[in-house]
């Protein structure tokens, strides 16, 4: 009988082993740098697992390498939705309605960075672009500012100067007025007496006494009629000086707003400037991601294929798995099973192996093998953060452990770290294995399912989906817990203790901006180059999110139209970088910077049908029911916020 020493090499044929390996642990490199270094070296590095080993024979060398799945296999694995050269270029399309509008989708004065660890997009002169894209937009807010303040200042310039000009307008009248008087007034008094001065008053004066009196009358009539006529151009001047003064305030106030029109308009050509960089750079990016999403496609396709190729290899021998508690007893198995030795010569428990045609082969429980089963048709569903991500449309890590293992009958926890706390740890991991995932300075943030020494099932938040990834280093491992085993008392869990940002599922979790806002960055995808495959329809022309934004949009939608009669109206979700980058072009002021918008994480959408107007009966029902379904219209996009938006909705609830 041949030896059973090497089953504990690998169980599956996975993706050949990259000098660059895509894990799942938080201290991997950035997602830029797998993308790059994993596809420079791909078709250099096929170096594959076994294909046989399911079932090696004792034998130390093994017969030669698979590199791939066969035409057979791939046929009977679920083609992922959309195909991996539309995963990440792919964009929705608005629905009938009202048009799109051209919002922010950000907070007033906001300047919202990936703040992830690691370069969030493959090659750093996209992220250089976005940071200038956002310094030129930061320049045009200013300056957008500034301009209005000016144009009040002209305007008001302006009516000064016609205030002015009336004035003296009319103060010309009054003098004009005031002339016409005391030249009437001569003129009478010289056809009628003839010049009224002193010597004529001596001439015709009866006495001293009417000379003095007549000549007092005299100087008073010249003094009153000087006087009203002096003073009515006094008012004319002035006038004049005041529209003067005024005239020149308008100029310098045009003047000003000239040039901020001339520098708005440099800012916006160097806006139109960096869009056309962004969509130069964004081939590159997108190549890259389309790139990790086929490399990865291959990889669970292989997985899969080579799954079903043990399962079937079992039925053909007629070995029948027994039940988990048949296991648990290395030294008492079933008839026809052996135990298995471990690592440390020990029999394990909960697993054994059985002799076909000369071969040992790995025998589970069959409660594993469903669970298995489950997770390897699970491959390529999306990822969703929250706990309780249990499928089948979106998986969570911990959701896709227990969804499992449920359809075998086991019933774990839900939560990654009530599971670490329950489960039987076990030194010598085999298929169907649980591993917990740290570091241990990051608590107990991930779990996965052992496929062999290298690899494991994972719904990882860096690739956003359900995918076949390697197992991380020691330094990350928490430690193995195998389901099949009675449960143990619970126990604590590591906890996270470097008090920086939350991980779950090796990925980080992003607090909120603002209250009302979404979490914005989630996965190790940019902003706006997410594959379509880790989003979900919602059920209206081609728009998608992030899974659980989409059951609580269409749970929404359906309660909306309970109340007015017809669903939801959307013009916009998820919005592609493509899209980001020509809104930042027609309008660089008011457009979010592409990279920062929620829409470009899936968890945005812009509403229609009344909801757009705020006060209408349909903006005041989604204001009063849309938290049930995890939704929220931000403060800033509120009437009196800053920025009013009440269309746009964020998904707040994760």
């Amino acid at each position: 009988m041949r030896s059973a020493l090497a089953l504990g090499a690998a169980v599956l044929l996975a993706l050949p082993s990259h000098p660059a390996r895509a894990q799942i642990a938080p201290d991997d490199p950035p997602l830029a740098t797998q993308v790059q270094a994993g596809l420079t070296q791909r078709a250099a590095a096929r170096t594959n697992l076994s294909h046989t080993a399911l079932a090696q024979t004792g034998r130390t060398q093994v017969g030669p390498v698979q590199t791939g799945p066969t035409q057979e296999s791939l046929a009977r694995v679920r083609p992922t939705r959309g195909g991996p050269l539309q995963a990440a270029l792919a964009q929705t399309s608005p629905a009938p309605g009202d048009p799109p509008q051209i919002e922010a989708g950000v907070g007033p004065g906001e300047v919202v960075p990936d703040v992830r660890p690691g370069e969030a997009f493959a090659d750093p002169k996209v992220a250089a672009l976005q940071r200038t894209a956002t310094d030129v937009q930061r320049e045009l807010a200013s300056l957008s500012q500034l301009a209005h303040t000016a144009q009040v200042e002209l305007d008001k310039a302006a009516e000064q100067v016609s205030g002015a000009t009336a004035r003296r307008v009319e103060a010309e009248r009054v003098v004009a007025g005031q002339q016409a008087e005391v030249d009437a007034y001569t003129s009478a008094l010289y056809s009628a007496l003839g010049r009224p001065d002193g010597v004529r008053v001596l001439l015709t004066a009866g006495s001293p006494d009417d000379f003095l009196a007549g000549n007092s009358l005299i100087g008073r009539l010249r003094s009153d009629l000087d006087a009203r006529l002096g003073a009515a151009v006094d008012r004319q001047q002035a006038a004049a000086r005041a529209e003067s003064d005024a005239l020149g305030a308008q100029r310098t106030a045009s003047e000003r707003k000239a040039e901020l029109d001339r520098r708005s308009s440099d800012a916006s050509n160097r806006a139109a400037a960096v869009s056309s960089e962004l969509r130069g750079q964004l081939a590159d990016t997108d190549a890259a991601v389309v790139a990790l999403q086929k490399a990865q496609q291959e990889r669970n396709a292989t997985t899969a294929a080579n799954w079903k190729a043990y399962t079937d290899r079992l039925a053909a021998a007629g070995v029948v798995a027994p039940k988990a508690a048949d296991l648990r007893d290395p030294n008492q198995l079933p008839a026809g099973f052996l135990p298995l030795v471990g690592t440390t010569g020990g029999r394990q428990p909960g697993v054994a192996q059985v002799v076909v045609g000369g071969d040992r082969l790995l025998v589970l429980p069959a409660e594993t093998q469903k669970a298995v089963t489950l997770a390897v048709g699970a491959l390529g569903k999306p990822y969703v953060p929250g706990v309780g991500g249990e499928g089948p449309t979106a998986f969570s890590c911990d959701g896709l452990v227990r969804a499992a293992y449920a359809s075998g009958g086991i019933t774990l926890p839900g939560a990654v770290g009530e599971q670490y706390g329950v489960l039987t740890p076990v030194t010598d991991p085999r298929p169907g294995d649980v591993v917990f995932l740290g570091p241990a300075r990051l608590g107990a943030q991930g779990v996965g399912i052992v496929l062999d020494e290298k690899s494991m099932i994972a719904a990882d938040a860096r690739l956003a989906g359900v995918i076949v990834t390697d197992l991380p280093g020691v330094d990350t491992v928490l430690g193995f817990g195998r389901p099949s085993l009675a449960f143990r008392d619970p126990q604590r869990a590591p906890k996270a203790t470097d008090g920086g940002l939350t991980w779950r599922c090796g990925g980080v979790q992003l607090p909120a901006r603002s209250a009302g806002e979404a979490a914005s960055a989630w996965g190790g995808y940019p902003n706006g180059l997410i594959p379509l495959t880790a989003l979900c329809p919602i059920g209206v022309a081609s728009h998608a999110l992030r899974c659980d934004a989409a059951q609580g949009y269409q749970a929404m939608s359906a309660a909306f139209a309970t109340a007015f009669g017809r669903p939801l109206c959307v013009t916009d979700s998820y919005r592609a970088y493509t899209a980001q980058v020509r809104l930042y072009a027609v309008k660089p002021a008011l457009a979010a910077v592409p990279g920062t918008s929620n829409h470009g994480w899936g968890l945005a959408v812009d509403l229609c049908g009344g909801v757009q107007t705020a006060g209408s009966p349909e903006y005041a029902w989604m204001i009063t029911n849309a938290p049930a379904f995890g939704w929220s219209n931000p403060l800033w996009a509120r009437p009196g916020g800053g920025r009013e938006e009440p269309w746009h909705w964020e998904y707040v609830a994760a």
